[in-house]
């Protein structure tokens, strides 16, 4: 009798096929599970640099670089050329105003002077020699006047004489008619010498004053010629030390070449180079400081040199109160040129997170401080030391302020002691 054989449920290869689809099933869901959640990642505290949110008082500036020069600085300039005959002290020297420094030789201005002598000795003894000559003339001319005002008063006697005996019939009409004609001759040679009288005096006048206007050109002619001969003697302008003095006994010196200058040493400024993107923002008046033996002095722009030299510009800035005590020439300072008035801000120092965040999120410190967490945030102003933080931190938050290279996408950090 045939027996009937009942068929296997769970063979092998069923079982294989199952615990295949199980463990698949399990694997896609533990990773959705785990993809649906934050990523996280174990950071060692030690690794990182945890920063806290304050409120305090925020000035934003920059760091400059200033040299300490003199307070005054006037260039010596060879303002006629010559050979160096004579220097009289060396570089570094201090000086009076007025000392002499250094001779210089020129052989055709000297020449120029001696000549310019001579026609002004000439213009003058010919000025003397006409003087003479009008006062002659005028001499001359005053005896014509006296003898024309004699003869008149006389001509003038006869026919009011000759007139009345005219009248009374005592002569006859020839004779009268004979002393008006003299009286008539007379009245016009007077009025005829009074205008020639008139005229040589004005002329004498004009040609005393013309002469003597160019006498007097001729004299500020010599005495420029003195002073451009003086000026071969370079002196001191101004009390001061000599310094970058660049002449030698034998070297030629052209019009204008640079010889030297003079520091005054009564007070000093400093001039400060200044990255051309502050250009906008820079103005006299604006304060700095720095600090110079364990002690802070102020310093105030005056003076804007606007031109731009390779990226930079400079300013000049002063000291005001106290100047440091044993501060010198050439000295480089370095200073914090304040761009605005300082106020209270929100705060989060300066770290590496700024390169990758672009200062718009940061990791903030839970309560508990374990973990780390992404926040927006939004920065302002900053200086050297802090960003302004306008919104998403409130002071007393804790945050990750040094890089986040290592971290990628990371939206947890779970801190590790």
């Amino acid at each position: 009798m045939d027996r009937k054989i009942e068929k296997k449920k769970w063979n092998t290869k069923r079982i294989m096929t199952i615990a295949g689809i199980a463990a698949v099933v399990i694997l896609v869901g533990g990773s959705i599970l785990f993809t649906s959640g934050k990523s996280k990642l174990n950071v060692d505290t030690e690794r990182i640099t945890i920063s806290d949110i304050k409120k305090g008082p925020f000035q934003e500036f920059i760091p400059v670089n200033g040299i300490v020069m003199p307070i005054t600085t006037i260039y010596l300039d060879a303002v006629e050329g010559g050979r160096v005959e004579e220097k009289y002290v060396e570089d570094g020297a201090n000086l009076k105003k007025g000392d002499p420094i250094i001779k210089l030789s020129n052989t055709d201005l000297e020449l120029s002077l001696a000549n310019q002598e001579t026609n002004v000795y000439a213009a003058q003894t010919q000025m003397q020699i006409s003087h003479n000559n009008a006062q002659q003339n005028t001499i001359s001319k005053l005896n014509q006047t006296a003898d024309v005002d004699n003869a008149y008063r006389e001509a003038e006697r006869l026919y009011k004489l000759d007139k009345h005996l005219f009248e009374q019939k005592a002569i006859g009409s020839q004779e009268f008619q004979k002393a008006q004609n003299d009286y008539d001759y007379q009245v016009r040679r007077k009025k005829l010498t009074a205008q020639i009288m008139k005229q040589d005096t004005l002329l004498t006048r004009q040609q005393d004053a013309q002469t003597s206007e160019q006498y007097v050109q001729m004299k500020k002619t010599l005495e420029l010629m003195r002073k451009k001969v003086s000026d071969l003697t370079v002196r001191a302008p101004i009390d001061g030390q000599l310094t970058s003095m660049d002449a030698e006994v034998g070297q030629n010196k052209n019009k204008g070449e640079h010889l030297g200058q003079i520091d005054v040493l009564s007070g000093y400024k400093v001039r400060v180079d200044i990255d051309e993107h502050y250009l906008s923002r820079i103005y006299t008046g604006l304060m700095g400081d720095f600090s110079f033996a364990d002690k802070t002095y102020k310093l105030k722009i005056s003076k804007v040199f606007t031109q731009v030299t390779n990226g930079r510009f400079q300013v000049d800035m002063i000291f005001v109160g106290e100047v440091p005590k044993g501060i010198r020439k050439g000295q480089t300072l370095q200073i914090r040129l304040a761009l605005s008035d300082e106020t209270q801000a929100l705060l989060v120092p300066k770290g590496g997170f700024y390169q990758q965040t672009g200062g718009n999120w940061i990791f903030k410190l839970s309560e508990d401080g374990k973990t780390a967490y992404r926040v927006d945030i939004q920065l302002g102003r900053q200086n050297p030391d802090y960003y302004e933080i306008l919104q998403g931190l409130k002071p007393g938050d804790r945050v990750v302020t040094s890089g986040y290279d290592n971290y990628g996408d990371m939206q947890e950090l779970v801190l590790k002691k």
